[in-house]
Order: structure tokens, then sequence, then C-alpha cells
């Protein structure tokens, strides 16, 4: 578990000092706090994890403390503390929502058992509230055997289990965002969270309070603290979107992070260390735009340790029949009847289209082609209800890009057949294709 800070409120010094102690044995931070009006202030500047609270302190009582907590900050768990305990005030605080209530003298392993319960509860309580409004990617899983995506999974495999920054590049829709996902699953922060923020969706005057949080009172509205992004990603991946897109004032205070390990809400004076590894992705060419001087090279190269370049869709068409047959049983399933074949024709017609979006724009086309298939075959004249321009048939003799391709193909097989000297393997890396794809165009074009 990430390092916590845990208020620990009690007039009783001896009983602060045990407990600061305790927390500080198990790895977490502790603040102390004499009473209430003393916890009040410090909640005011700064969010805390978790608070343990004596039930009955001179100047204001635990519950007063547990009622302004779940004003300001419903999520923050609270232990309650009393030696006068009775089983009416235990029910009362777990009622108004304590986490948990103990007698004092406690036992110092029940207190270490109850402290890491409600940090699980904390940490839960913050993933749900995120996971709620978690937008998923538009395709949930990488898909294909060609070359260039095959060196994709090459570079996650490597850099995966490191703490380096990586920087993903490629044209809109080529599932960069999947990219970080795999990066993320494969290395040790897989059980904290992947945050993605979408710079370009997020207006420029919130992006700072979205990425940093705020204190409550910061600005006119602000009724209560927030975590940013930076924070919630703690112990885990934060994902920065088209970062292209980031302000160029604000880019020293990201730089400043990714440095330092340390972050400053908006509007607090405090600064909070986490640990966050960063992977960034952008469609533009940020070299260009740090000599244009509207990217900071700094910040750059702390985010191009290693850059991953995703090929366009056009650039691995070989993936192009793996990817169809996937988006056919992701829609086919919502679909009366079974899953809806597809004919050759319109597999040829997808693979020769150049698809400017990309996965993302195949996903649009085979979904809009279930919806309206009636026959439970897709061809290729359902596919042109999508394709912009006119249909392939139709142009005059000698000018189908299909029949040309296919040609093109067929020469290209032969020839590296021919200088491979029939080794299908020899033959297929010449290609730059998988073994299996080769068979398969051998066998299509009738070469076996």
């Amino acid at each position: 578990m990430r390092r916590a800070t845990i208020l620990v409120v009690d007039d009783d010094e001896r009983l602060r000092q045990t407990l600061g102690i305790l927390v500080r044995s198990l790895g977490h931070e502790e603040i102390p706090a004499a009473d209430v009006a003393v916890a009040e202030s410090i909640l005011a500047e700064r969010e805390v994890d978790l608070v343990i609270s004596d039930l009955r302190m001179p100047g204001g009582s635990g519950i007063h403390l547990l009622k302004s907590i779940q004003q300001s900050s419903p999520h923050t768990p609270v232990i309650l503390l009393t030696a006068y305990g009775t089983v009416e005030t235990a029910v009362q605080a777990m009622h108004m929502g304590a986490f948990d209530y103990l007698l004092k003298p406690f036992d110092a392993r029940e207190m270490e058992v109850r402290i890491e319960r409600a940090l699980a509860l904390r940490r839960y309580r913050a993933e749900n509230e995120y996971l709620r409004g978690d937008q998923q990617s538009s395709f949930d899983e990488l898909i294909g055997v060609s070359a260039r995506l095959r060196a994709v999974f090459e570079l996650i495999k490597q850099v995966a289990p490191t703490k380096a920054s990586v920087l993903i590049t490629g044209e809109t829709g080529t599932g960069k965002e999947l990219v970080a996902r795999a990066i993320h699953r494969r290395s040790p922060r897989d059980e904290q969270l992947l945050v993605p923020v979408h710079l370009a969706a997020i207006p420029m005057e919130l992006l700072e309070t979205e990425l940093f949080g705020h204190a409550r009172g910061a600005f006119t509205g602000a009724v209560a603290a927030r975590t940013g992004k930076f924070e919630l990603a703690d112990g885990g991946t934060l994902f920065l979107d088209e970062i292209g897109d980031a302000p160029l004032a604000l880019q020293p205070k990201i730089l400043r992070v990714i440095q330092d390990g340390v972050i400053e809400r908006v509007g607090a004076n405090q600064r909070r260390e986490i640990d966050v590894r960063i992977i960034a992705a952008t469609h533009c060419d940020l070299a260009a735009e740090v000599a244009a001087q509207r990217f900071r090279a700094d910040l750059y190269y702390r985010l191009r340790v290693v850059e991953i370049a995703m090929p366009p869709l056009r650039a691995r068409r070989d993936d192009i029949r793996y990817l169809t047959a996937h988006f056919l049983r992701k829609f086919g399933r919502g679909c009366p009847g079974e899953v809806p074949s597809i004919t050759e024709a319109a597999l040829r017609r997808l693979e020769a289209y150049p698809w400017p979006g990309n996965v993302r724009e195949l996903e649009n086309v085979i979904e809009r082609a279930v919806v309206l298939c009636k026959t439970g075959t897709i061809d290729a004249g359902l596919l042109d209800l999508e394709l912009p321009g006119p249909a392939l048939k139709d142009g005059p003799p000698g000018l189908q890009l299909d029949d040309a391709l296919d040609r093109l193909e067929h020469d290209m097989i032969l020839q590296a057949l021919d200088e491979a000297k029939n080794v299908k393997a020899r033959a297929a890396r010449l290609l730059g294709v998988s073994e299996r794809s080769l068979w398969y165009k051998i066998r299509k074009h009738g070469l076996s």
C-alpha cells in the first residue's frame, strides 16, 4: 500500500505519541492534533487519507469532527476512540458514517488491522468514484500479426517492467491508449490505477486543477478539497493523452512533478510526494513543436525516454482481417442470430481502403455493417454505405484498385518465394508479414 497521511486527534499527548509511532511503523505519515479546532484547521488546508480521533475531548467531540468530515470529505474514513464507550454511542457513530470504533486501551495489533482496512476502503472508494466516470477506449485490445505491430509488442515487453517515461506517437485512432494500458498491465503497478487524462478535451482554465487538484476555498465555488489526477494515480500510471495540447504555461509544472516527484494543489501551501509513472501520447510532431517554441524541450526529453510509434492501419494491412473478425464478434453478440460472416470481396475492399481514421474508423464501419446486415453475411455493397467515394467496381476496366493490388501482391509473393528458394519462413520475413499470413495469401492466390 502506498504511503498514506493519517490525522491523529486526541487531547492525551502520550496517546498521540503512541499512535504516531504505530502509524510511522506502518510506513505512513502521521499528523497530530490536540483538539477538534486544530484538526479542522488542518483539514481545511490539506486532504488526509484517514482520521483517528478521540470521541470525548475538551472544546469539541469526535462526533462533531465526524460530522464536519462527512460534509467536506465524505470519502475519508474515521476511526473513533473512547475510554467511555457504550453500545449506543458506537451505533450512533457507525450510523453517521464512522468506519470503525475502538475502546481505549486498544491492542496495537488490532489498531494496525483497522488502519490498513480503513486505508483499503479509502483507496477502493477513490477508485470506484474514478471508474464510474472512466471513458473506456473505443476498442479494447491490440490485435494483429504484422511486423510493424510485432515490433510494438516487443517494445511494450521491454519497457513495461521499468519506471521509464514513455511517449507514444501516431495518428488519431491508431490505438495509443491501448498501448498505454498494455504497458500498465505488464508493469509492477498493475494493481494500482491507470488514470488517463485527455488534455485536448479539458478547457484550458480547468486543466491545472484537473491535474493537480485544489484546496478548499482556493477559488469561488471550491467548497471542498479536490484530488487531482496526479494524486489519484499515486502508485500507478498517469496517461497524458495529446500532451502536445498542454498549454505552454502549464508545462513547467508538469516537468517539476516528473523531476521532483511532488505536487502542490492549487491554493495550497503544502507539497505532497507522489510516485507516478508517466506515459504520454500525441498525434503531432513534438520535435517540430519544440523547434517552433510551442513545446518545452526539457519536458519533451523527459517524456521521450522511450518512444513507441504506432503505425497507421494502412501500413499494417495484414491486420485488417484479424481486426475485422474481432469487431464482428464484438458487435455481433448484441444482435439476433449468430455473428455475421463477411465475404471475400468485402474483406478485399477493406484491405484496399486507405483508412484515414485508422482502427477507430474500421471499428465504426464494421459496427454500422453489423447493424444494417439483414442476411447474416456482410458483402462489399453493404460496406459502400459507410466507406466514402464511389464503389471500386464501378471504375473503368483496368483501373480497379482491388485487381491492381491483387496483381501486385501476387507478383511480390512470387518474387519473395523465388529469393527465399521457396522457404516460407524466409519469404515471410522478406515481405514483413507473419508466416501464417503468407500461407493465407499463397492459398488466396492459388500459388500452393
